[in-house]
């Protein structure tokens, strides 16, 4: 019996660790961040890294804080709507995730927001509506652009003109945006945020750079275009969106 217990108490510390490993700041190749104490903790990114295994690619992200652990409060209408995200751009064409080519920023992000679902496909709280979903975190492909009608210098996800028919994923949740809802599960381990993507062709992403960034966008008080603004950048691990990680 004090075999069998010393090896289940082995075998638990050996999980463990590899967990441990498997968080970005524990891995080599990452891009580091230092701690800062103005910021709030699940929003400080300490580390961010992507590597690629077959045809799927795990973004994670290493926070200050409880990752996840902050949420953004109801505004009561989508107009003026706010959005948390942990989001992970790349160098990768919008094309290879299935938007139309060369039109911006192509970014993996887990957001939250409590105001409106997004993500018409999938029952994330399991209770049976596919509409009240927004609150908890859930994944998007989205292009961003710069935008000076979000401020000088700001971001947008890229709108859809009504004139415009652009390509969009077959996840595309029907908002005039360039944004996807492919329900890859964000998946949280005390500080740390991990999004598995997967793409059709194993080296699609070979050669792609990327950054981490947590930031808050809010939605048109208006509900017209350009119609969700980047409002405010909590964190960039490189401290200059330069994307300096590498997929190998």
């Amino acid at each position: 019996m004090k075999t069998l217990i010393t090896l289940a108490l082995l075998g638990a510390s050996l999980t463990s660790a590899a967990a441990e490993r498997n968080h970005a700041i524990d891995t080599e190749g990452a891009i580091r961040s230092e701690a800062d104490s103005s910021k709030t903790p699940a929003f400080d990114i300490l580390a961010a890294h992507a590597h690629r295994d077959g045809n799927s690619i795990t973004f994670h992200m290493t926070t200050g804080g409880t990752a996840g652990a902050e949420k953004p409060a109801a505004h009561g209408s989508l107009g003026g709507a706010p959005v948390w995200s942990y989001v992970w751009p790349t160098s990768l064409d919008p094309a290879t995730v299935g938007f139309e080519g060369k039109t911006g920023i192509l970014a993996l992000a887990a957001t939250s927001h409590p105001d409106f679902d997004d993500t018409p496909l999938y029952d994330e709280n399991g209770d049976g509506d596919m509409a009240n979903d927004g609150e908890g975190w859930h994944s998007h492909w989205v292009v961003l652009t710069p935008n000076e009608a979000c401020g000088p210098g700001a971001l947008s996800v890229r709108d859809i003109g009504e004139n415009e028919s652009p390509k969009l994923p077959a996840t595309w949740p029907g908002l005039p945006l360039f944004i996807d809802s492919p329900g890859f599960e964000p998946v949280f381990d005390g500080p740390e945020i991990a999004v598995t993507v997967t793409f059709a062709e194993p080296a699609a992403a070979t050669g792609a750079s990327f950054d981490g960034v947590t930031a808050a966008l809010k939605v048109n008080a208006d509900v017209h275009a350009p119609l969700l603004c980047v409002t405010d950048v909590f964190d960039v691990a490189s401290g200059n969106l330069s994307l300096p990680g590498k997929l190998n």
